[in-house]
């Protein structure tokens, strides 16, 4: 958990970018139709039935990729959990994807798994093993082989919010390093309670590229017509609380793919991209999974008015 004392700057934060609400959903029209950039996300990884990674970045339906998931990580034990996918597959498809212009990140965390981080000096390490083990660095284990993932993820759920800002930090500071010279994408997957109980202090250093707040799982401010103005008073508050990030609407590819929260997507064009997309820092949509979007056309569905 954060300390009392970053709860109460917290707090203090809420209370401000509630005066800004109004103003960052009242951008008009002209800035909603600029905001429609296209722009979707998605996760990959956790089932064979969702097809390869090449299949998705193939789809032409995606931005981003992003693997999932690390599940283990801290005090020097990692775990990488693809499951039923080949590892010697992801390299290449890795390559492929990126010749296509898909970033591809890895997401650490998730739902599942043994991971925190006990100390600054814990997060250094974790942030070392992701810069020699997927990204840019130099490892003798490196389960993709010579692919540099373009960042990484955190999709943080379990445990204490202790030391992820120390580990943005840490990973930002490898942009540019060689031997790749690559920028380091780093973006964050919160819940939609603001403000998130786990990555708030991280979110707060302002490294972040993109947003992805997951709009699911969480009655209070998950969209639906009896609920339009608390998810829209949500939204607002991330919105304004990260004028320099750019903010995702996660929304599950399917009715199981959550156990809430899911939206249809003519609801979602109809109704739901209208009001995100008056922010200027709107990017885009998340949706969780690949797996579930294949079988139910999710992205195709909502693309184009994205």
């Amino acid at each position: 958990m954060s300390s009392s004392r970053s709860i109460a700057s917290w707090l203090a934060l809420a209370a401000a970018v509630s005066c800004a609400v109004v103003a960052s959903l009242s951008c008009g029209g002209a800035a909603a139709a600029a905001g429609r950039t296209g722009r979707i996300t998605v996760y990959w990884g956790q089932t064979s039935s969702e097809g390869g990674l090449r299949e998705a970045c193939a789809s032409g339906l995606y931005s981003t990729v992003i693997i999932s998931f690390l599940t283990d990580f801290g005090g020097g034990h990692y775990k990488l959990n693809l499951a039923g996918h080949a590892w010697s597959a992801v390299g290449p498809d890795v390559k492929y994807c990126q010749s296509r212009n898909v970033l591809v990140l890895l997401s650490i965390g998730g739902g599942m798994g043994k991971y925190s981080l006990a100390s600054r000096a814990d997060a250094k390490a974790v942030a070392d093993h992701l810069w020699n083990v997927y990204l840019g660095g130099s490892s003798t284990s490196r389960p993709f082989g010579d692919a540099v993932l373009d960042g990484v993820d955190l999709d943080i759920e379990l445990g204490s919010s202790a030391h992820y800002d120390d580990l943005a930090r840490y990973l930002k500071a490898y942009s540019g390093r060689k031997p790749a010279g690559r920028k380091v994408w780093l973006t964050a997957a919160p819940q939609c309670p603001f403000p998130d109980r786990l990555l708030g202090e991280a979110l707060r250093t302002g490294l972040f590229d993109r947003v992805h707040v997951q709009f699911y799982n969480n009655p209070a401010c998950n969209y639906r017509a009896s609920n339009a103005a608390g998810f829209t008073a949500a939204w607002g508050r991330w919105a304004a609380s990260l004028p320099g990030n750019s903010v995702y609407l996660g929304l599950p590819a399917a009715g199981p793919a959550a156990s809430n929260g899911y939206v249809p997507p003519e609801t979602v064009r109809s109704s739901v991209l209208p009001i995100v997309q008056k922010s200027k820092n709107y990017g885009g949509i998340m949706l969780w999974s690949r797996y579930w979007d294949k079988h139910t056309g999710y992205s195709k569905s909502v693309k184009s008015a994205v």
